[in-house]
């Protein structure tokens, strides 16, 4: 029996064909992903923006709804409560507020005041832990996450310039650079929380699609050898077609898992996965529609790719 294949044996899709047309799409979103960062900026979370976080148990399940209005009635700026755990977990994040530790320790017995009032019919409200982030530890934080985007950049260039040339190397660069800047721009469209764990999704994401990348790489190199008086379009053409399927499935069922953790893993986590969700597709269209276009202008030979095939061989 033949298993399900979201794709035929053999396409014959002209991707390269309509490259102009993704560059120009590709390069629209990067601009008003850009834009947006620029001038609407991300929502960053207390990691980065400094704040304190309070991790409660309710004396019985608490109705959040009715517990956010209660509590962004303070007038303490935006309060967010997710569940934490079980369903009387609860995790509040409260902002940084002006006017230096006083101020901010006012806050937090208000936020407490307005709890131990919701609950006093019903038990005491059990206070598991109170972290305070100062907006001086949020700045360090912001330049060690773009410290740690950065080096992973250079990282990959390095493995793919070492593993192919130097072309494949700048290729897979501009995807990844790509993938970021929309992941990051959709994020500063829908100001959903910026934090140290989409930070760490748009490094994951970074890893997911470079590893698109190169099984995408590898068979144009192969074709490179095989293939020497065919003409370039026709037969990158030919090497993303052959690895369509493959791409394609991997990339359907880490979504279908991302999807059921978006549903069903908590707010907690939410963020995060959301971010790779988006990510994942992104990175499987610059695989295919901007990393191996973008080869097409670097110059790439055949003598080239024939001699780091012999030396990978050769090293192996």
């Amino acid at each position: 029996m033949r298993g399900l294949r979201l794709v035929p044996e053999e396409t014959n899709i002209n991707f390269i064909g309509v490259r102009y047309a993704a560059f120009a799409i590709s390069l629209f979103l990067v601009l008003g992903s850009v834009f947006l960062i620029a001038t609407k900026g991300l929502n960053f979370g207390i990691d980065f923006a400094g704040g304190t976080v309070i991790e409660v148990r309710t004396p019985e399940v608490p109705d959040l709804k009715n517990l956010r209005e209660r509590l962004n009635g303070l007038e303490l700026g935006a309060i967010s409560i997710q569940e934490f755990g079980e369903p009387d977990d609860l995790l509040i994040r409260l902002r940084q507020q002006e006017g230096g530790a006083e101020v901010q320790t006012a806050a937090i017995n208000s936020v407490r005041s307005a709890l131990d009032a919701t609950y006093k019919d019903v038990g005491a409200v059990d206070y598991r832990r109170t972290e305070f982030v100062g907006p001086q530890v949020g700045e360090e934080l912001k330049q060690q996450g773009l410290m740690a985007v950065i080096f992973s950049m250079f990282g990959i260039l390095a493995y793919v310039w070492f593993r192919f040339e130097w072309q494949f190397g700048v290729a897979s660069i501009v995807a990844l650079l790509h993938d970021a800047i929309l992941t990051i721009g959709l994020f500063s469209l829908t100001q959903v929380e910026f934090n140290l764990a989409t930070v760490a999704a748009v490094l994951m994401i970074a890893g997911y699609s470079i590893n698109d990348t190169v099984v995408v790489f590898d068979r144009i190199r192969e074709d490179l050898r095989k293939y020497k008086k065919m003409p370039l379009p026709e037969l990158f053409n030919i090497a993303i077609n052959r690895m369509l399927g493959r791409t394609l499935m991997t990339s359907v069922t880490t979504l279908l898992a991302l999807i059921a953790l978006y549903l069903f893993g908590g707010e907690v986590i939410r963020g995060f996965i959301y971010a790779l969700i988006f990510g994942i597709g992104v990175g499987t269209y610059s695989s295919i529609f901007i990393a191996a276009p973008v080869l097409l202008f670097m110059d790439i030979k055949r003598s080239d790719a024939e001699k780091v095939g012999h030396e990978v061989g050769a090293q192996g």
